[in-house]
């Protein structure tokens, strides 16, 4: 009993002077965590970074953070060569093409090499395709070139739960690609024609950046995924290798003697760790349920 009593007090104590102190605690750790994201460390004071990489993962919505840096890349003029790390599956045409046009600005001031570390495909391919090189990951996969409008038609499902439509509207194809009905032939010819257009943009675009022939597109922009390998043949990447290779392909072209290479700010350290930890801690409890539905079936 004597024990018990002794453990207790001394558990009772300890969280008593949590309780008390608790606000304290959580200053001082906001304070240190603030301190070493935004103070200057010694290499940043300093700085002699020659080489920068930057990294464009993710579906492409809003490219603004990637613009931003290479906006800056290119308006610094101690960075003498840049490396774009690619991997994602595209996204949206607009920011993809925003990011290609920044990409063939860059290139226009240093040297700019592309590495495919997993996936090259769609808009991320057209945002890279203005790089002086293009090498990939023999494991990647590359292309995807071609353009895409998804819609559903919930007329029916509307219907069956008693919800009406009430649309105003000013323009004959304001409505053009709603879900609420059907499309019309004009609206999937007016939708239709849009695609191509944008197709043709796309194809173009990476025709002439690369040197290939339009008038075979059919071989490497009818929206199939290459691996690596194929893709080099077709002429959509340099060559085969690894992100070692990429960057001493960077720093042979950039002509510095003494490569220097940028490190990721602090704060996009501290965002990437909690992305990768987020990511595991979600994975994990799938993993868990899936485990426990899975013997839920044996049992």
């Amino acid at each position: 009993m004597r024990i018990l009593s002794l453990f207790f007090g001394i558990l009772g104590r300890t969280i008593s002077y949590i309780n008390r102190y608790f606000k304290t605690f959580v200053l001082l750790l906001l304070l240190l965590l603030f301190f070493w994201l935004f103070a200057p460390s010694s290499n940043e004071s300093a700085s002699f970074a020659n080489l920068e990489r930057i990294d464009l993962r993710g579906e492409i919505f809003d490219a603004t953070t990637v613009l931003e840096k290479i906006t800056k890349a290119k308006e610094n003029s101690a960075i003498k060569g840049v490396l774009l790390l690619i991997d994602s599956p595209g996204g949206a045409f607009a920011p993809s093409m925003e990011l290609a046009l920044a990409v063939k600005d860059l290139k226009a001031q240093k040297p700019v090499i592309v590495y495919a570390a997993g996936t090259m495909t769609s808009g991320s391919y057209l945002a890279g395709v203005g790089a002086d090189k293009i090498i990939a990951n023999p494991a990647s996969f590359i292309g995807s070139i071609g353009v895409i409008v998804h819609g559903v038609d919930l007329s029916a499902l509307a219907e069956k739960i008693g919800i009406k439509e009430q649309t105003l509207k000013a323009g004959a194809y304001k409505e053009a690609g709603t879900f609420a009905r059907a499309w019309s032939e004009e609206e999937r010819a007016f939708l239709q024609d849009l695609i191509d257009q944008s197709y043709g943009l796309f194809s173009e675009f990476v025709a002439a950046e690369r040197g290939l022939d339009i008038n075979e597109k059919e071989k490497w922009a009818d929206a199939r995924v290459f691996l690596a390998a194929e893709a080099q043949n077709l002429g959509l990447v340099d060559a085969l290798g690894n992100y070692e290779v990429a960057k001493k392909e960077l720093e042979g072209l950039a002509k510095v003697e003494f490569p220097v290479w940028k490190e990721a700010d602090r704060i996009d350290k501290f965002l990437e760790k909690l992305d990768k930890q987020g990511v595991e801690f979600f994975s994990q409890i799938l993993t868990r349920a899936l485990a426990s539905v899975n013997k839920t079936q044996i049992f």
